[in-house]
């Protein structure tokens, strides 16, 4: 046609030189101009949209908040570059504006758009219903909702759409039952409802799809029991974990014959695990923990070569592991813990994982060499050999000999005790100095001897001191925690350390304890608090030595200064990217979890530098202790949902308590302040899901309204979001938060360098 218009235009009609026909022409540009031409004279990427299309686009901008200005391209009759738009023959076939802090709501008038392919809106904060109208585009193929703030119920007509393939709306606040009708559709693939408040029964209808590959439907509120009539042949994963769901496990499951994963923990089942799910060869992870199951582990189990994954724990089953689980050539995690099982652990299953693998089970032995089997039940696959008793004189031979290497022991010890005493009265008549400063700069060094007897041990410091210099320090309580009491020691040439006394009871035998802390004497990073050395006395007392960092925790910094003292944006984006920092070097090179992420246990130096502290601690306790912890945590609002459950910090726990952290950087609101019974995350969320307001923000930041400092504000808002989602898998990475805190810093340094130009 544009050809056409051309010649036409230069005075060439079809194969000949004439003059154009203005009667022709005339009529051909009324049309152009008339009502009955349905196409604007806008394009998109060279395509035509219709004039009734951007009309459209218009009505659904006008129901969106906008706040960081990425709509600015639709622009009224102009459509070219709109972003996130995608057409073809005139028509918008597709609206992608994912992570683009987009709030307000869905409108209906979406339903005018029937060529509508996809709707990717995931990662905003969109609030409101999902429109029932989205049931009426008829070429709707991929509906992408995820994580925002949508609330309500699943509209039924979403099962109208012939074309649906992918449904994916979770970690939304939606509620009320699944449609039954929803896998009417015959081409429907996936479906992920996960993380919202859905309640009811699982629709028979979605056991029974024929194209159905991927049913997540986690972290909801669904009840009653499973569908028996599971035989959906494309099923390959299925995750139904932290529901209500009760009742025995279907052995219909055992058709999904491409089944890799599954997961039903965290519910209510019980019964035996069904043979039949031994059929399930493609299996790759089954996760069944935290259920009433009982009666023996099915020697079916066997048959799954490709399994990875094998959580039975907290369950009750009963009887003996069946050895034939040692033979599962992938097997790489496996957990039976807190179960009713007994007899000996197979030998390779104890040798393959570790003890807490099989914790709880009270009549279970062979997994750790403290609870060795009876004999007659050892679960190593040593041989047994014949031996001859002992006779009475070889019994009185032996005790002798025993006798006298006692009395030799103890002689040696008595000696080394004088020779010792003897050493440290000739030094200490020449001053008390340390006998080498280079040499207690090692890693570990030989310990010192006292009056008092105990072991000190250095790792590398500033500088160097006795067991009796610590020990007569002049000392000042900082504050006290779950693992102990934390001082401001003042030494003896008036050099400050901080010194944590963890209390009695709760650490790890000696010989485990030093194993563990001279690991973490390596941990060396600008944003990790330096553990200098440790001391155990002569009764078992634990003394750990830090950097003692002057200017106090980030808690008291942001919460208890004076009205005198201020915090600038910059000063608190630098601290956060101070923590990411640290975390992220805790996470990938010192391969440890925190687990207990606080303001209070971040310090911060005369340069307002950040300082993890209390990194690995709980390496140092017993269970009981870091369960305390756990708890204490979650008190104060650092703790990730899921930990109340799992009881396991995680790098995804960690990155969760990073993002309070980051929030109350944001706000100056400390977590343990709740409001209305909200926590901090959830308190933040309530007023963007309401309506974006300055409330959100300290009051010191708003003092700059400088567009860089908004823009600033509102993507690291929003990044302090994303590491507080509820569900742990939508978190991201400590070392994606830290790249995209810096991006933010320089993308407001930019800004900052084009005004000054």
């Amino acid at each position: 046609m544009d050809d056409y218009l051309e010649n036409l235009l230069a005075g060439k009609s079809q194969g000949s030189n004439k003059k154009p026909d203005l009667v022709f022409l005339s009529l051909l540009l009324g049309l152009l101009f008339s009502d009955f031409w349905v196409v604007s004279c806008v394009k998109w990427d060279g395509v035509m949209v219709s004039r009734a299309d951007t009309q459209v686009l218009q009505a659904i901008k006008h129901e969106l908040v906008d706040f960081k200005g990425v709509l600015r391209s639709w622009n009224g009759s102009a459509c070219t570059g709109w972003a996130g738009i995608k057409c073809a023959d005139g028509q918008v076939i597709a609206i992608q504006l994912p992570f683009k802090g987009l709030g307000g709501r869905i409108s209906d008038r979406i339903v005018e758009l029937q060529s509508l392919r996809r709707l990717s809106l995931h990662d905003n904060f969109l609030v409101g219903p999902i429109p029932a109208t989205l049931g009426f585009l008829p070429n709707l193929r991929g509906l992408y909702l995820f994580n925002n703030r949508l609330s309500g119920s699943l509209p039924p007509s979403i099962s109208n759409c012939p074309q649906l393939q992918t449904i994916d709306i979770s970690n939304n606040q939606l509620t009320g039952v699944i449609p039954p009708n929803l896998a009417n559709s015959t081409r429907l693939y996936r479906l992920n409802l996960s993380y919202n408040s859905f309640s009811g029964s699982i629709p028979p209808n979605l056991s029974r799809s024929y194209s159905l590959s991927f049913l997540a439907l986690q972290h909801n509120n669904l009840s009653a029991s499973l569908p028996d009539s599971w035989d959906t042949t494309k099923l390959k994963s299925l995750t139904l974990d932290h529901n209500s769901l009760s009742g025995k496990i279907p052995t219909s499951l055992s058709r999904l014959v491409l089944l890799e994963e599954l997961d039903l923990s965290h519910n209510k089942f019980d019964g035996n695990i069904p043979d039949e799910l031994g059929s399930l060869s493609y299996l790759v992870k089954m996760n069944l923990e935290n259920n009433n199951l009982d009666g023996p582990i099915p020697e079916s189990i066997q048959k799954l070569q490709n399994l990875t994954l094998l959580n039975l724990s907290n369950n009750r089953f009963s009887g003996e592991i069946t050895s034939s689980l040692s033979n599962l050539p992938n097997l790489t995690s496996f957990d039976v813990s807190y179960n009713k099982l007994s007899g000996a652990v197979p030998f390779l299953l104890s040798k393959k994982f570790n003890s807490t693998s099989f914790a709880g089970n009270m009549q279970l032995c062979g997994f750790t060499a403290s609870d060795p089997c009876p004999s007659g039940s050892q679960s190593s696959p040593e041989p047994k050999h014949h031996r001859r008793k002992l006779s009475t004189k070889d019994i009185i031979l032996i005790a002798a000999g025993a006798l006298l290497l006692v009395l030799l022991i103890l002689c040696c010890v008595l000696l080394c005790c004088l020779i010792g005493k003897k050493k440290y009265s000739s030094k200490s008549s020449k001053g008390g100095a340390p006998p080498s400063a280079s040499r207690a700069a090692k890693a570990e060094t030989a310990a010192e001897g006292s009056d008092a007897g105990g072991k000190l041990v250095h790792f590398d410091g500033p500088f160097v001191f006795t067991a009796d210099d610590l020990l007569c320090a002049t000392a000042e309580i900082m504050g006290k925690s779950s693992y102990g009491t934390a001082y401001k020691a003042t030494l003896d040439d008036n050099n400050h350390v901080a010194v944590k006394r963890l209390r009695e009871k709760i650490t790890k035998p000696q010989k485990e304890f030093e194993l563990e802390v001279c690991n973490l004497g390596k941990i060396r990073h600008p944003n990790i608090l330096a553990l200098r050395a440790y001391y155990i006395g002569p009764k078992g007392e634990k003394l750990l030595v830090y950097d003692y960092m002057a200017s106090g925790s980030l808690a008291s910094f942001l919460h208890a200064r004076g009205p005198e003292t201020t915090i600038t944006c910059p000063r608190r984006m630098n601290i956060a990217i101070g923590i990411t920092r640290g975390l992220c070097y805790l996470h990938n090179e010192a391969n440890n979890v925190h687990g207990n992420l606080t303001a209070t246990n971040v310090l911060l130096d005369e340069n307002t530098d950040p300082k993890i502290a209390d990194v690995g601690l709980s390496r140092l306790m017993t269970s009981p202790a870091t369960t305390n912890v756990v708890a204490t945590a979650g008190s104060l609002g650092y703790q990730a949902p899921e930990l109340s459950k799992l009881k396991n910090a995680t790098t995804k726990t960690d990155v969760f308590s990073l993002g309070v952290i980051i929030l109350e950087l944001l706000t100056g609101k400390s977590p343990s302040e709740t409001k209305d019974g909200l926590d901090l995350p959830q308190w933040v969320a309530s007023i963007v899901k309401e309506e974006w307001t300055n409330e959100v923000f300290d009051v010191e930041l708003m003092k700059d309204a400088s567009s860089n400092v908004g823009d600033e504000l509102l993507n690291t808002l929003k990044l302090a979001l994303h590491c507080v989602d509820p569900s742990p898998a939508a978190r991201p990475e400590a070392q994606q938060v830290l790249q995209k805190l810096e991006e933010i810093k320089a993308e407001a340094a930019d800004v900052e360098v084009g005004k000054s130009e």
